[in-house]
């Protein structure tokens, strides 16, 4: 049964985030319901100079799109969930995923010899402490630089630059707008970001009109993936400064999860592995972040990680 108003839906303007905001949209339009899209500018499209993990605020991505909801000048927002902090602002909640994308991480080459030979020597961009952790763990001799922008920019700045030999993306925002390369290779080795390749959408937890409207496009499988994941960070107190990940996957009657966490430099990492009935997913997420924890050392390494502190370049002080 579609509302009788006007769902006004926030979005980020970059041209990634129109076109999953326009899938939103086309999915409540086809149930009946008129949509609008409210355009906004986050502090992270906004503040392209310094590295996301070293703006010291989590969030950089949604806080317009939340206040725009609690003001009432939006009834839902439309995000990459991978952006969404595990902490949503008070009175929000995520009310529906769409059914998850590519999970993957995907690498623009121009050189791929360069992966071929584990002790090459090599200049990587990327702006994820996640994948810089996973990257130097496999390839220690390379040097990684951040990159900022949206993606386009940072394609146009890969492509100009004669320092940069690859790139890493998400493979979802690529595949989205119609920009993977030839020169592409999908990393299926890196274990992706928490909630990587889905969309969410949030709404006011008062707002039992918009939930009953969201319930009907959200994809079930993808939101208990998308919940396992997202707890797994919260329980290791993750976010844009810890280089958190994990992979929770539905086959049939099976959960089944992959987790890890990084140091920044590759040298250390701690991994859990483990298949539950999907039966048990509410908590499921908790468990395999305990268990990662019990390993010896890596209380240490979270604890390390936690207390960096990052100059405005991203370096640690």
């Amino acid at each position: 049964m579609s509302t009788s108003r006007t769902i006004k839906i926030a979005s980020r303007t970059s041209k990634l985030a129109i076109w999953q905001t326009e899938l939103v949209k086309s999915r409540l339009e086809a149930l009946g319901h008129v949509c609008e899209i409210v355009p906004l500018e986050s502090t992270g499209d906004l503040q392209l100079t310094q590295p996301i993990y070293a703006l010291g605020i989590s969030g950089v991505f949604t806080k317009q799109l939340d206040a725009a909801l609690l003001n009432k000048q939006a009834d839902i927002a439309v995000h990459s969930l991978k952006d969404v902090p595990t902490q949503l602002a008070q009175g929000l909640t995520i009310a529906a995923v769409l059914e998850r994308g590519p999970s993957e991480d995907l690498v623009i080459i121009k050189n791929k010899s360069k992966l071929e030979d584990t002790g090459s020597i090599a200049t990587i961009a990327s702006g994820s402490l996640r994948r810089r952790g996973q990257w130097l763990a496999k390839y220690p001799n390379h040097q990684m630089v951040g990159i900022r922008g949206n993606v386009q920019t940072r394609l146009r700045k890969f492509a100009g630059s004669d320092e940069m030999d690859a790139i890493i993306f998400a493979k979802a925002g690529l595949e989205r707008l119609g920009l993977v390369p030839d020169n592409s290779e999908v990393l299926h080795w890196m274990l992706p970001a928490p909630a990587q390749g889905i969309i969410g959408i949030a709404c006011r937890e008062e707002d039992n009109e918009m939930k009953e409207a969201l319930d009907s496009i959200n994809h079930q499988q993808t939101f208990i993936s998308a919940s396992v994941e997202r707890q797994f960070m919260q329980t290791m107190m993750g976010g844009c400064s810890v280089p958190i990940s994990a992979l929770a996957q539905v086959n049939g009657s099976e959960l089944e999860f992959k987790g890890a966490m990084h140091a920044y430099d590759g040298k250390r990492a701690f991994e859990v592995n483990r298949v539950m009935l999907v039966s048990e997913w509410t908590d499921a997420g908790k468990i395999c972040a305990e268990k990662l924890l019990e390993q010896p050392g890596a209380a240490v390494l979270i604890e390390e990680i936690r207390n960096k502190n990052w100059d405005e370049k991203g370096v640690i002080n």
